[in-house]
């Protein structure tokens, strides 16, 4: 923990961003799918929808969340590891990486692995998004520090090459030749045999999905390069949206023979939501760092802060439960909509957390 008296210069935008992804996670895909329950119209329905994750194939708003999260990771690794390599040795640095590697894959146990069950049989080893964190945020770094661009590109296009072609062309013990479906894909495959019984149960993958992790990170970590680069605020701009408008569309090109499944991270949803996280930062940036309109910003700025804070403990803890002992006297009175207020109610409970941290310039780094 660290207790700042002045924070250092910032991009605000990218603070903003983070703080918007975070609120997609601990408030607005609950409050939509409330909401519909209140509504029940069509209109809510279609919305509520958007925050859920699909069965499979295709894309949804709320599929954006796990990729921004690790987009903004690797957005701050020019940053942080450029200071940290020109004042500390390498021992140091090495040190720095592999202790934020571990602490963010137990604290995935803690939030999702039922690590605090203290029951083995219900322990799940790799299962949780800071644990795709973890690995993205350890080999992008390791890339950063000893890869010329050339070479961050190749390792960037290679992770892509090498994963789409162990999804489609291994053969599978009596099931044949990989296919992106539930169930029959490769990665899924390795990992139920290394996994064993401390798979999470679930269609996702993770051991191989390792790869689109670390390029999401990496694509999030040439984004950074962007920022630091020294251009003018609208040349970078222009350049996060049309690189933004690319990955879009050569995720959907891809798509066609290489489909976007988030539950697997293929390589056309690594391309096709790294897309959209650099027309998100491109937006945010020019509001906040070019136009300089960033009041409007503050309280993304409060939970993006604190990301990991927030993350944790809304993962641990129930506010909205919490809320529930404050607000159970409104239940009587407003029937399908009680669970949108206590939503409203324990997203508030959260949030004055969060503010007292910010205020208190108390932020919880790893």
């Amino acid at each position: 923990m660290t207790n700042l008296k002045k924070e250092n210069k910032r991009i605000s935008s990218v603070d903003a961003l983070r703080g918007f992804d975070m609120l997609m996670i601990i408030f607005a895909d609950r409050f939509f799918r409330n909401l519909h329950k209140g509504a029940k119209s069509d209109f809510t329905a279609t919305i509520a929808e958007q925050f859920q994750h699909p069965e499979w194939f295709g894309f949804h708003l709320y599929d954006i969340v796990m990729p921004l999260f690790l987009f903004i990771v690797g957005v701050v690794i020019p940053f942080s590891l450029g200071k940290r390599a020109l004042q500390e040795n390498k021992s140091s640095t090495y040190i720095h990486l592999t202790r934020r590697f571990v602490i963010l894959f137990i604290l995935g146990w803690i939030v999702q692995g039922r690590l605090l069950d203290f029951d083995i049989e219900r322990f799940q080893i790799f299962s949780n998004t800071l644990q795709a964190i973890a690995v993205g945020y350890l080999v992008s770094s390791l890339a950063f520090l000893h890869l010329k661009q050339k070479g961050k590109y190749i390792l960037f296009v290679s992770c892509l090459v090498i994963y789409g072609l162990l999804l489609t062309l291994p053969m599978i013990p009596d099931l044949g030749r990989s296919e992106l479906l539930p169930g029959k894909n490769f990665a899924f495959y390795i990992d139920t045999l290394a996994l064993g019984t401390f798979h999470d149960g679930s269609q996702y993958t993770w051991l191989l999905s390792g790869l689109g992790f670390v390029a999401t990170t990496m694509s999030g970590m040439f984004a950074g390069e962007l920022l630091k680069s020294g251009l003018s605020g609208k040349k970078i701009t222009s350049y996060l949206a049309l690189i933004g408008f690319a990955g879009i569309i050569l995720g959907i090109a891809l798509g066609i023979w290489h489909p976007i499944v988030k539950k697997i991270w293929s390589s056309s949803f690594v391309l096709f939501s790294s897309g959209i996280c650099f027309l998100l930062l491109a937006l945010f940036y020019w509001i906040m760092d070019v136009k300089k309109l960033t009041r409007w910003a503050f309280p993304l700025r409060v939970i993006g802060m604190n990301a990991i804070t927030a993350y944790v403990i809304s993962h641990i803890i129930s506010f909205p439960k919490l809320a529930q002992g404050i607000l159970h006297g409104l239940q009587q009175f407003s029937g399908n909509w009680y669970n949108l207020i206590t939503s409203i109610g324990g997203f508030l409970i959260l949030y004055g957390l969060l503010w007292y941290m910010y205020s208190k310039k108390t932020f919880i780094k790893i």
